[in-house]
């Protein structure tokens, strides 16, 4: 089993490093940027879901498999992480429903200002990362609060690699929507 642990964690080490390398570059260059891609194709959807759901499995593996391993309180764990989990799932959900897969995934779109995104410009991303922060607690699983750290961190530096992808995108109604919500909360 701990085999399989730190064989897990790197794997999920290693797509989480890979993708905050590819934000980060984009940050860097939006011109050259990885994210959003420049051109969304066939292939796009197989570059952007399979490594994120890939990832999701991981965490929920790593927490099974080092279930209740911190002394973390059973209400924190239960009465916090499960409703965290659920709401946060609820809201990704409900939003990726609105957009589509494909512009979830980096299609170009709609501007997108009703719903949970009159309080948020990435209540997606805040979304996904409270549920790793559910996920986490309720697993009480160390490596699990490891790789969830560092995803969440990914998560956090995405909407700055798309800035300047939406405000080409979408120009002034873009920036009167960025001068009226915040970026997370």
């Amino acid at each position: 089993m701990v085999l399989l642990s730190i064989t897990l964690l790197i794997a999920g080490l290693a797509i989480s490093g890979i993708t905050l390398i590819a934000i980060v570059l984009s940050i860097a260059n939006p011109e050259k940027r990885l994210w959003p891609p420049h051109h969304y194709t066939r292939i796009t959807p197989m570059i952007v879901w399979i490594p994120t759901f890939t990832l999701a499995l991981i965490l929920i593996c790593l927490g099974i498999l080092g279930w209740g391993t911190l002394p973390l309180p059973t209400w924190l764990r239960y009465g916090i992480g499960i409703p965290v989990i659920v709401l946060s799932n609820a809201a990704v959900w409900y939003e990726a429903l609105q957009f589509g897969m494909a512009q979830t995934g980096g299609a170009k779109g709609t501007l997108r200002t009703t719903g949970f995104y009159r309080y948020s410009r990435n209540p997606q991303y805040v979304a996904d990362s409270m549920m790793v922060a559910g996920w986490s607690i309720l697993s009480a699983a160390p490596l699990t609060m490891v790789l969830g750290a560092l995803a969440i961190i990914v998560l956090i530096a995405a909407p700055f690699a798309e800035e300047p992808w939406l405000r080409q995108q979408y120009g002034t109604d873009y920036e009167r929507y960025f001068l009226k919500v915040r970026r997370f909360f």
